[in-house]
């Protein structure tokens, strides 16, 4: 796969994702078991569950479009995406549970670390002149 058709693919993923979250937030009540308390919670999750995966969409699509910058973007995707899983998998051990969407972000989040990993090898580095 390459590098630019992985990011299109991520950004398909991530861009939908987050309008949903923003748009309704409350759909990661039942979906996550992630409900807000206070209008601030409410905030909360459509900057973190929406804005943030928007942005992460923005990005891919950046990265698959734009050449200069799909290095870059696999960079950032595979920093940001190692930050999630690990974070999701310890924090699944510490509570002891893997609930079905655990599982499924670990899979998300962890495999996009390591495909933009062996993918950013593969794409040039672009030295400025």
């Amino acid at each position: 796969m390459g590098a630019r058709i992985f990011l299109g693919l991520f950004g398909l993923v991530a861009m939908p994702f987050g309008i949903i979250c923003f748009v309704n937030p409350a759909f990661l009540d039942a979906f996550a078991g992630v409900a807000a308390t206070s209008t601030t919670g409410t905030v909360e999750l459509r900057a973190m569950y929406g804005g943030m995966q928007m942005a992460f969409g923005v990005l891919a699509f950046l990265g698959a479009f734009r050449p200069p910058f799909t290095r870059t973007a696999l960079l950032a995707t595979a920093i940001l995406c190692a930050g999630l899983g690990s974070s999701r998998l310890l924090g699944a051990i510490t509570a002891s549970e893997v609930s079905s969407y655990t599982r499924g972000g670990l899979v998300f989040e962890l495999g996009s670390t390591a495909i933009a990993a062996l993918l950013l090898r593969r794409v040039p580095q672009v030295v400025p002149r």
